[in-house]
């Protein structure tokens, strides 16, 4: 009998990690994807087509407040069809690579924008059922398993600007956009194929339409939930000026060329690769707070450093501080927020904690008109300023305290 439980439970563990394993995989994809159009191809976009700051920033407005509905729809969705976790993450890997194909062929700004209502669409519909199932399937390491999320993610970011900026080395930016969507067309395809065949044990559908309702408006009342929605979107702030206006200013103001913007936005990223899966370590072991708050206050300090660093070393050694925290926290929260609303709810707060970054979405607008103004300088000041409002808020909340590991 012993031996037979033990080999059940051997095979468990393998079909669980063959399930993270492709969520992992299908992560960095989408994030391969996206981020090689952030920190390479707009910046060659906006001078093609003579953008100002403000319409750069409001690209990025635009699909922040897709991804905020899309988002919402995935939670529901991720929590009631359980076993449909493979549809959900091949359609928004599909969506992604639509979102590449219409702007590969848009002849303006207005089309621009159609594009990103689909690139804010698709890949804020992978984060809820993908980081909902790795909650329910590995409930003893929950903030290691959605770290380990992160790392993918990680992985993309450090992949996506390398990859655009050698094919923008042979190709125009328009092909690029072009051979990226086979690419996602592809993944999408085997993520729908490989993780229906992964073994999953979720049940067929979770609670009832009412009982989700009733679950939804409950977490509501959770002011320390409240609190950190809250700090996940100033945080959110700080990403998405970053992710917007860095690439541009290293491209306009400092002279860089296209592949050296790639290299230093991948090298943001090399610190996040190990950062998350310690950080979902430390945060199982000692608390999410003790991870969070000076991971906050650091990501503050990194982003007032930018406009002051001097020199190509000054700024590589600034922007690796920087890819320490940007994926690294969102993870931390993420599994903070799992813990604060307890079962049946997983990939609700998943979307919860992904669209308070519904706080943002105005930000790069308002950072472009900054930019136009002021500077792009400002653009940073401002980020910095609104991130340390959150680690403000976040010093007098309380998170859950797990203390799982020994």
């Amino acid at each position: 009998m012993t031996a037979s439980v033990t080999m059940i439970d051997a095979v468990e563990r393998a079909a669980r990690n063959r399930f993270a394993t492709i969520i992992v995989v299908g992560h960095a994809l989408k994030h391969l994807l996206m981020s090689g159009v952030y920190s390479v191809l707009i910046p060659e976009i906006k001078i093609s087509l003579g953008l100002s700051a403000t319409q750069v920033g409001a690209l990025g407005t635009t699909g922040q407040l897709t991804g905020w509905l899309a988002t919402m729809s995935a939670g529901y969705l991720g929590d009631r069809f359980t076993r449909r976790t493979n549809l959900m993450l091949g359609i928004s890997l599909a969506m992604t690579a639509a979102s590449l194909l219409i702007m590969s062929i848009a002849p303006d700004y207005g089309v621009l924008i159609l594009a990103t209502l689909f690139m804010g669409f698709g890949p804020s519909m992978f984060h809820p059922p993908a980081v909902g199932a790795l909650s329910r399937r590995f409930a003893d390491r929950r903030s290691f398993a959605i770290s380990l999320h992160g790392t993918g993610g990680s992985i993309g970011e450090v992949l996506g600007p390398l990859t655009a900026a050698g094919l923008l080395s042979l190709l125009y930016w328009r092909d690029v956009l072009r051979f990226e969507f086979v690419i996602g067309i592809i993944g999408a395809l085997l993520m729908w194929r490989l993780l229906d065949a992964s073994g999953a044990k979720d049940s067929e559908h979770g609670a009832s339409l009412r009982a989700y309702i009733g679950a939804f408006f409950e977490l509501l009342k959770q002011k320390a939930l409240l609190l950190l929605f809250l700090v996940t979107g100033l945080r959110a702030v700080g990403q998405a000026v970053t992710t917007v206006f860095l690439p541009i200013y290293m491209r306009e103001d400092l002279g860089y060329s296209a592949a050296l913007v790639g290299g230093y936005i991948a090298l943001s990223q090399l610190a996040g690769i190990g950062s998350q899966p310690v950080m979902g370590l430390l945060a199982d072991r000692l608390g999410h707070k003790a991870v969070i708050l000076p991971a906050m206050i650091g990501f503050a300090l990194v982003l007032a450093l930018i406009p002051l660093a001097d020199g190509k070393a000054q700024l590589a050694v600034v922007i690796l501080a920087l890819g320490f925290f940007v994926f690294s926290m969102q993870s931390i929260l993420t599994s903070a927020a799992v813990e604060l609303a307890g079962e049946n709810v997983h990939s609700t707060v998943v979307s919860l904690v992904y669209a308070a970054g519904f706080i943002g979405s105005l930000s790069p607008t308002i950072a472009g008109i900054l930019a136009d103004a002021y500077g792009l300088q400002s653009t940073f000041v401002f980020s910095a300023t609104v991130v340390a409002v959150g680690a403000a808020i976040l010093a007098f909340t309380r998170l859950p305290r797990r203390g799982l590991l020994p």
